[in-house]
């Protein structure tokens, strides 16, 4: 009967404030610069998406099963053959240097350390190399972008695969950036110390505006699907798809040979008002079928939730803003610290719905409430 105590969250006297992700956001508010918590908080518009991606993981019920024997739990799966701890990766996001100085170097080290998956952020303030060089082992993936430049594109692929990155994500929900009011307000700006160091180099001499860093326009509006078919001819690396919200769109990229979906919004930070993207996430998982995996990002800040992306077919969940809080606490341990609660919860949430491990999380987890 004690053996349930295994699934309890363990932590150091030291961290024994941060209990959940809750008490590191709060942490982070405190203690970045006011520009800087609200560039990594900002939504678009209203921030009505942003707040729902929370909201909705709110309003779905667990149906547990009793008496199931869980005194032996494994939350171990696999991404696109690889194995990882936990159904719990990082997602790309971008500037980790703002919250602490080595920045992604921390984060990979962190995902390293727990044996999750890192996707590096082409916005990212420490280079590929660099990233790659501090945590070797480590699982990676590299999102990017398509550009109007497709060589800036090429480039980056290149230096990914000599790298060892396993996989390219492409993030498809940027034909703009949307409307970020704080960042406008704040007129925010990257500090002078910090670079896109993926980039370093590349736009040296340019004297226009920039937009997050990069010379305003260097992302091609005009891309379409015909772009996945150039982006396959270029590489041999699997391709995931970070953007898609409807089954329209998860069909096409089964049908143009992609490896993957990332169920992703941006964080709200593009259309306010489109789906929170665990309301979407069943209509894409129902249409693929297995076909090819489903993951999703947004909302995600218990072990429950997790939980309930899983149930509803995702094969991974990924982090955006709490790493941010955790690198903002103390850098890599802060990671690992954030990584470590959500592993520690989603197996307790785990045992108390009766899974052993998580190909017995299904469907028949999720209360679907009558109309």
């Amino acid at each position: 009967m004690g053996d349930t105590q295994d699934c309890r969250p363990v932590l150091g006297d030291a961290e024994m404030s941060l209990i959940c992700l809750a008490d590191f956001e709060a942490y982070a508010k405190e203690n970045l610069p006011k520009a800087t918590w609200e560039y990594y908080a900002a939504g678009a518009d209203e921030c009505c998406t942003r707040d729902d991606n929370l909201q909705a993981f709110r309003r779905i019920r667990l149906r547990p099963r009793m008496l199931r024997d869980v005194s032996v739990m494994d939350t171990k799966t696999t991404v696109l053959g690889e194995e990882i701890s936990c159904p719990i990766g990082i997602a790309p996001t971008a500037f980790h240097c703002l919250a602490w100085p080595d920045g992604e170097m921390s984060t990979a080290r962190a995902a390293e350390a727990l044996n999750l998956l890192y996707v590096a952020s082409t916005y990212a303030t420490c280079s590929v190399e660099e990233i790659s060089q501090a945590a070797p082992e480590g699982l990676r993936w590299f999102q990017l972008y398509v550009y109007r430049d497709r060589k800036l594109s090429e480039q980056l692929i290149r230096r990914v695969e000599a790298l060892g990155f396993k996989a390219l994500v492409l993030t498809v929900d940027v034909p703009y950036t949307g409307k970020r009011r704080t960042d406008i307000r704040n007129n925010f700006r990257l500090p002078p110390h910090l670079k896109v160091k993926n980039f370093e180099g590349v736009f040296e001499g340019h004297s226009g505006p920039d937009n997050y860093g990069v010379p305003v326009n260097t992302l091609d509006p005009s891309v379409s699907w015909k772009d996945i078919c150039w982006l396959r001819s270029v590489t041999k690396l699997p391709i995931v798809i970070k953007g898609i919200l409807t089954k329209e769109d998860a069909e096409l990229a089964v049908v143009y040979g992609v490896q993957g979906i990332i169920v992703s919004n941006h964080g709200g930070r593009q259309l306010d008002g489109e789906l929170a993207t665990i309301d979407a996430l069943s209509e894409i998982a129902e249409v693929v079928q297995g076909r090819i995996e489903v993951y999703l990002d947004g909302g995600i800040r218990t072990g429950s939730d997790v939980l309930k992306a899983i149930a509803l077919g995702a094969k991974c969940v990924f982090l955006g803003r709490p790493i941010v809080w955790g690198l903002t606490y103390k850098g890599e341990e802060g990671v690992k610290g954030i990584l470590q609660i959500l592993t520690d919860e989603f197996r307790l949430s785990m045992a108390l719905s009766g899974c052993r491990n998580v190909s017995e999380v299904n469907r028949n987890l999720i209360h679907v409430a009558k109309l």
